[in-house]
């Protein structure tokens, strides 16, 4: 069986439950750390909107956790007390369930994902991961807005589910994407002024000081995003409920 990484997404409306969230982004990198069989994890903030703006969204955070195939990761992700935690916390939340089929670049000098070329990609997903330059604060985040929202007028139905996330606060961060099929993905990138824009800045203003890219099969899907439950929206099978 592949190796499985599962992102979870957690929506923390009250005050209470936010501040929650928020302690734990240092609190529970013990327990995390603690997991059987748990290959590398990360912690993400988000931005507002859809997630890609230098303006944090305290409500919304997500875990990143990597295991040796699916049936352990979603075992772990059901029984271990700190995600237990984190669902008793949160008015909403779900769990994306992927396998690799491409990676390429480091996170922490180091590529985390083991690469299974012969799944199937469609849906596929997409990560982009980077620590951004100090230097490049400026530039970077200046330009985000305009090409975000460009981004946004351009695509039309390929594009399933996207959020922006971070590590550390506009030093460190990542976009994920789920499109309905790896040639349309690949034919919104080409075809996309404002995504190679993007690259032809990054790659001219030497923004990155590490990066990483990787694309992922999706293999499961359970809970709701934003009122819709997820396995629905990808038009996959769910995996089951989440208690």
């Amino acid at each position: 069986m592949s190796q499985t990484i599962a992102l979870s997404l957690f929506r923390f409306t009250s005050v209470r439950a936010q501040l929650w969230a928020f302690s734990q982004m240092g609190l529970s990198r013990p327990s995390l750390a603690r997991l059987k069989d748990l290959q590398f994890f990360k912690m993400f903030g988000t931005g507002t909107g859809e997630g890609f703006t230098p303006v944090p969204n305290l409500g919304v955070y997500g875990l990143m956790t990597v295991w040796p195939n699916l049936e352990l990761a979603e075992d772990r992700i059901e029984t271990a007390s700190i995600f237990a935690r984190y669902r008793a916390q949160a008015e909403e939340t779900c769990t994306l369930f992927l396998s690799a089929v491409s990676s390429r670049g480091a996170w922490d000098g180091e590529n985390p994902f083991a690469i299974d070329e012969a799944l199937p990609r469609s849906p596929v997903a997409v990560l982009t991961r980077a620590t951004l330059r100090s230097s490049a604060l400026r530039g970077f985040w200046s330009q985000v807005p305009d090409i975000e929202a460009r981004i946004r007028d351009e695509v039309k139905g390929p594009l399933l589910f996207k959020i922006g996330m971070g590590e550390v606060p506009w030093l460190q961060q990542v976009t994920f994407s789920i499109w309905t099929s790896e040639e349309e993905m690949v034919e919104f990138a080409y075809r996309s002024t404002a995504h190679r824009e993007a690259i032809r800045n990054v790659r001219k203003g030497d923004w990155f000081r590490e990066e990483l890219y990787a694309r992922f099969a999706v293999t499961g899907a359970e809970g709701a995003w934003e009122g819709i439950a997820l396995p629905s929206r990808l038009g996959l099978q769910p995996i089951r409920a989440l208690a």
